[in-house]
């Protein structure tokens, strides 16, 4: 990243904390950080790790592309949701009226609470009043955002599109390489952490509403579109610049794209013989065999 973008970066930031309303300090502890690491990173005498960009656009309702690019749907290494109003930035003026910043953040907060139950329970289990809970908060507050537990799972849903998404551009926009970035992608998905986990949760929860529901089966194309042209906007570049084989990218998209979801629903459910190390060597070897054009490759392990 030059010392330009560096600097965008740390002002974008400062603007974002600055619209939410709370003191450095106060943020400093929402980032679980300690309070100088922030202020170093916002005067310039360190850089904000990918985690920590990941973490400010969170708390802040903005995204890493954003941040970095001064754009939500600016054009990046990973597709934007398009839904922008679930990644749209907070109004400037939000800092300059406590209770519309205290709004915004008890908003962000019901969804962050009602994700983790919905992850770590199931979606027919979770009650409003335990979100409430959750947040410190009353039901009628709860409501108030929401009026219904399907808006919650609506919104738990985008909340995990947009995660994805600043996770993948904090986490993959300093990578050139194509095939490097094909694998670091990867990695950023497999459910190998506590936190990915519970967004795996979220998707086979929508997985099954989508079957059941219309208007959730809508929205659950358009959240997944946006990591289909992920994974083939990262063909698409591997090609142009030698990298991979020739093939047809949409075809190799959805072959990978159905392989990682079959696998990652395997390691979920528990099957035996399925773990995330054997997710990353079977999805290594196709990439290998598939998307390099290495033939006399082995197979995809058998567990």
């Amino acid at each position: 990243m030059s010392d330009d973008v560096t600097d965008d970066v740390r002002g974008r930031a400062r603007e974002a904390i600055r619209r939410s309303g709370l003191s450095q300090r106060q943020f400093a502890a929402r980032l679980d950080i300690d309070p100088s690491k922030l202020s170093k990173s916002l005067t310039g005498t360190r850089r904000f790790t990918a985690r920590e960009l990941a973490r400010v656009a969170d708390e802040t309702g903005v995204t890493v592309n954003w941040l970095i690019n001064g754009q939500d749907d600016a054009e990046t290494v990973s597709a934007a949701p398009r839904d922008t109003s679930a990644v749209r930035p907070p109004h400037a003026s939000l800092a300059d009226h406590p209770t519309a910043a205290k709004e915004h953040n008890r908003r962000l907060q019901i969804i962050e609470a009602a994700w983790t139950l919905i992850a770590e329970h199931g979606y027919h289990s979770v009650r409003v009043a335990q979100v409430a809970q959750a947040c410190g908060t009353s039901s009628a507050t709860v409501h108030y955002h929401f009026p219904t537990l399907n808006h919650l799972l609506v919104e738990a849903l985008r909340h995990s599109v947009k995660q994805a998404f600043d996770r993948q551009v904090a986490g993959l926009h300093t990578i050139e390489n194509a095939h490097e970035r094909l694998l670091r992608l990867i990695e950023l998905q497999l459910p190998g952490s506590d936190r990915l986990r519970l967004e795996w949760s979220i998707w086979l929860q929508v997985w099954t509403a989508a079957a059941l529901d219309h208007d959730m089966r809508d929205l659950h194309a358009h959240s997944y579109r946006r990591w289909h042209e992920t994974i083939a906007r990262t063909l698409r570049e591997g090609q142009e610049s030698g990298v991979f084989a020739d093939f047809d990218v949409e075809e190799t998209t959805r072959h990978l794209t159905a392989l990682i979801d079959g696998l990652g629903i395997q390691v979920m459910t528990g099957m035996p013989g399925r773990s995330v190390d054997h997710m990353r060597d079977t999805l290594h070897a196709v990439i290998d065999r598939d998307v390099l054009g290495n033939r006399d490759h082995r197979d995809p392990p058998t567990p």
